[in-house]
């Protein structure tokens, strides 16, 4: 089960910031078909945010065709966003990443610098792949 957290700098509101950590989860492998997401009233009492906030996420992704609420029961996946790519495929490339980011780290970058220098890389990636 997808375990929530916000962020007060990320610059999105905390429903967009929810439907953004289920997103990555799917598009990721760590939620697949029939997971249940967290009971509004659980989210709720460990972020200490409103129900109509968890409410509006889980609707937004209901919407998506991501999720299937069944009233009394719970929220439930019903779709992926990864692609087919499994997590024996995912897995590798989480390593070299961990691997790589320790490596920025032990080179004098702080968190937001790592983040530019991502960003910056697959920007420029993405052009030449276009090119």
């Amino acid at each position: 089960m997808i375990e929530f957290n916000l962020d007060a700098r990320s610059g999105l509101s905390p429903y967009q910031q929810l439907v953004q950590q289920v997103r990555h989860a799917l598009r990721l492998g760590l939620l697949t078909k029939g997971d249940q997401l967290p009971k509004v009233k659980d989210v709720v009492a460990s972020l200490a945010i409103n129900p109509n906030t968890v409410l509006k996420a889980y609707r937004e992704l209901e919407h998506d065709g991501l999720v299937s609420a069944r009233p009394g029961v719970g929220t439930f996946v019903t779709a992926t966003l990864n692609g087919g790519a499994s997590f024996a495929v995912l897995g590798p490339l989480r390593s070299d990443l961990r691997r790589w980011l320790s490596q920025a780290r032990k080179a004098g970058l702080d968190e937001e610098s790592i983040e530019a220098l991502l960003m910056s890389t697959f920007r420029d990636s993405a052009r030449e792949d276009i090119a």
